[in-house]
């Protein structure tokens, strides 16, 4: 049986992350969503959907341009094509983050305190999970080739 190559385990990392980081949304935005009702009512609740919703998918995003990257190069980290996908997954991330702050800016359908605490939050946790992830993956340093 052959040992996996670094960039399967890789690979299998940030899939992990990703499961874990959706763990993570998902009680962030029940948490906060029971925490935003107390606080502004409904508009509380749909803000800490919404924080938490933007948290996963900027984990999204980066996860899936790494796992694109990966494929689209080959397995090469040194591809220009590899960098030009996850390049272009944060500008988009970035554009998508501008369009959501700015619709929510004068919302009154969104708290935006409960919606700027969740999105903190789902980060932290998202933070939280790829560190974890990739921590117990033992990805190798150097992959010994023969």
């Amino acid at each position: 049986m052959t040992q996996p190559t670094a960039t399967e385990l890789a690979r299998r990392a940030l899939i992990t992350a990703l499961r874990w980081g959706g763990f993570v949304s998902a009680a962030i935005a029940v948490i906060g969503g029971v925490i935003g009702w107390f606080v502004a009512e409904w508009s509380g609740v749909w803000g800490a959907l919404i924080g938490s919703g933007v948290g996963f998918v900027f984990l999204g995003f980066t996860a899936v341009s790494i796992l694109l990257g990966f494929k689209i190069s080959g397995g090469s980290l040194v591809s220009g094509a590899f960098f030009g996908v996850v390049l272009g997954g944060w500008l988009l991330k970035f554009a998508l983050f501008l369009v959501v702050a700015f619709a929510i800016n004068d919302s009154t359908v969104v708290d935006e305190k409960v919606a700027f605490v969740s999105l903190i939050a789902a980060v932290i946790g998202a933070l939280t999970s790829d560190v974890l992830a990739i921590n117990r993956a033992r990805i190798p340093v150097v992959d010994m080739l023969g």
